[in-house]
């Protein structure tokens, strides 16, 4: 009798001939990017529009370039699913814990010269984490490879929850504490006229103007960003625990898991571009000679606040914390 023989399993021809199935954040990244050195420019378009010159300058042309991005994996894999599972997970905690909180009316309870604190230092942070956002998502627009592109959307979803929460809480401080704690001109008010805030406020317009994806990478993720979060995360966590403010304290310590996974992703980028093309070093580097002076100037602008606190910080020790993270997240340039 003729045997039937079952047709041999095809791998996945968008993988090359890896003789298995691809897995889940394989299959829902690799190659997506299709636009990325298209011939002769990126979008069914002409060349010389203006959007593909700006993809063919800032993408194609940046000195933050290697032979092949799909290469580089996110160190936790994560697809959009998996995402909001464990995002899930994290608001589901924070949930209850502010659910504790409002039932012990933790918020009334606060010393009013803490609460002063907060309004010159918590309530305008709201304009900062918003450009972080901003940026995560143009690096995310401008990614050549969408295994960076995903990455750079979670982070900047992170962003959103961050500033979520801190709009509630404010709204929480306000009906405890008075109304204008909510008010646009209180947070708006420092952001724009305190000279505490101008050197950030510099900073992050600059960022802003930054077009070229891997400079935009590097000034958000490796100085920046690395900064900002040992501010806000840490020692305004370590803050609010000196002053009575439990519910803020652990609040903020929740963030650090968003930003420890932004250093993960943002280190092994790193390591993957110095080890295919180790003049990428020197690349970095000079963006962060630019950089991080002005991360520097933007936290030692905000550390007094910290100092003026009922039961301070000092300073001094908040701009160490900041220069810190920046430091250890550009080290993974120069291994």
């Amino acid at each position: 009798m003729a045997t039937t023989q079952r047709p041999r399993p095809k791998t996945w021809s968008l993988l090359g001939d890896v003789k298995r199935r691809p897995s889940s954040y394989e299959a829902t990244a690799a190659k997506f990017n299709y636009h990325y050195k298209r011939e002769p420019a990126p979008f069914e378009m002409d060349p010389q529009a203006p959007f593909n010159r700006l993809y063919l300058e800032h993408r194609e042309g940046s000195p933050f370039t290697v032979e092949d991005w799909e290469g580089f994996k996110d160190p936790a894999k994560l697809t959009y699913a998996d995402y909001v599972m464990l995002q899930h997970d994290r608001e589901t905690y924070v949930d209850l814990l502010t659910d504790h909180h409002e039932a012990a009316e933790s918020v009334a309870a606060l010393d009013p010269a803490w609460v002063a604190t907060l309004r010159d230092l918590f309530v305008p942070l709201r304009f900062p984490l918003h450009v972080l956002q901003m940026t995560g998502l143009y690096v995310g627009q401008m990614a050549p490879t969408a295994f960076i592109i995903n990455c750079a959307n979670f982070q900047a979803a992170d962003e959103l929850r961050r500033i979520q929460r801190i709009a509630y809480h404010t709204k929480s401080l306000a009906v405890g504490h008075g109304d204008d704690l909510a008010e646009t001109s209180t947070a708006r008010g420092p952001w724009e006229q305190s000279a505490a805030w101008q050197p950030l406020r510099e900073t992050l317009e600059r960022l802003l103007t930054v077009r070229d994806w891997g400079e935009a990478f590097v000034a958000l993720n490796v100085a920046v960003k690395p900064a900002l979060d040992a501010v806000v995360d840490q020692q305004l966590s370590e803050l609010a625990s000196r002053n009575g403010d439990e519910y803020l304290s652990l609040l903020m310590a929740e963030f650090q898991l968003d930003a420890q996974r932004s250093r993960d992703w943002t280190t092994a980028l790193l390591g993957y571009a110095v080890e295919q093309d180790p003049a990428m070093a020197d690349v970095v580097a000079g963006w962060l000679a630019t950089w991080q002076p002005r991360a520097h100037a933007a936290v030692a602008g905000l550390a007094p606040l910290f100092g003026a606190a009922p039961n301070p910080l000092d300073p001094a020790l908040v701009v160490a914390a900041a220069d810190d993270a920046v430091l250890g997240v550009a080290a993974a340039a120069t291994r």
